[in-house]
């Protein structure tokens, strides 16, 4: 693939700025400055280092993002700075969006992508894709909560019980709860219909994915499907 073809399906700017990167001797390969927008280069495996930061080629984008407070995760975001502030500016250009969506007071793993396939195959819900929150309590947890969550409830918009596909106490007021459906406020609602309270929400796992411990509020990495939609580890 052309050079200047490359870089604007990174999402660094029109071609023509693209072309403006190269004529200024911005971007390089292997320590060599590509001078030439027209070059040839194979993308298997391709990183560049375009204006000093590395950049590995990606067909589709899919990048996880750890989080903070007080972050929409909304292109148009009402009351709070949207997730996509915190990405660089290539990954907003060619418009990944969050997979579902973590509240303003929630934190932990959120992905982002590109590909329109991939969001509706990891949002389906006939395909099961498990996701783990840490959920702080108000009140203190108790066997029959645990119980209630496993068999089900019904929330206030469906007649249909909400089963939590895995839930396990993790603190005298704290539980460690698995869902495989992505409902509007869903654990909040879930939590509350037991008779308790979230007072703190983590998403500290997504399908085969956990957040990483080195990645701090705020950061982000690359990361592929495969992974994604490998089996949790049992426990």
């Amino acid at each position: 693939m052309k050079l200047a073809q490359i870089l604007f399906s990174q999402g660094f700017g029109t071609r023509r700025a693209c072309e403006g990167l190269v004529w200024a001797g911005l971007v390089r390969h292997q320590g060599r400055v590509l001078d030439d927008p027209a070059e040839d280069l194979p993308t298997d495996g391709l990183v560049l280092e375009v204006e000093g930061k590395p950049w590995p080629y990606h067909a589709k984008a899919l990048v996880l993002l750890h989080k903070p407070a007080g972050y929409e995760c909304s292109q148009k975001p009402r009351h709070h700075p949207s997730v996509m502030t915190l990405l660089p500016a290539p990954l907003r250009s060619r418009g990944v969006q969050p997979i579902g969506r973590l509240d303003e007071d929630t934190t932990g793993l959120l992905l982002l992508t590109d590909d329109g396939a991939l969001i509706h195959r990891l949002t389906s819900p006939k395909h099961h894709v498990p996701k783990v929150y840490e959920v702080a309590c108000k009140h203190s947890v108790d066997d029959s909560m645990l119980a209630r969550l496993l068999a089900g409830v019904v929330l206030d918009d469906d007649p249909a019980p909400v089963r939590a596909a895995a839930c396990q106490a993790s603190g005298t007021h704290a539980l460690r709860l698995t869902l495989t459906e992505g409902k509007y406020h869903q654990v909040k609602r879930m939590v509350a219909a037991v008779g308790n309270r979230v007072e703190g929400l983590h998403r500290s796992r997504f399908g085969g994915l956990a957040l990483p411990v080195d990645l701090p509020p705020g950061g982000w990495t690359w990361t592929d499907a495969a992974t994604v939609l490998a089996l949790p580890p049992e426990g």
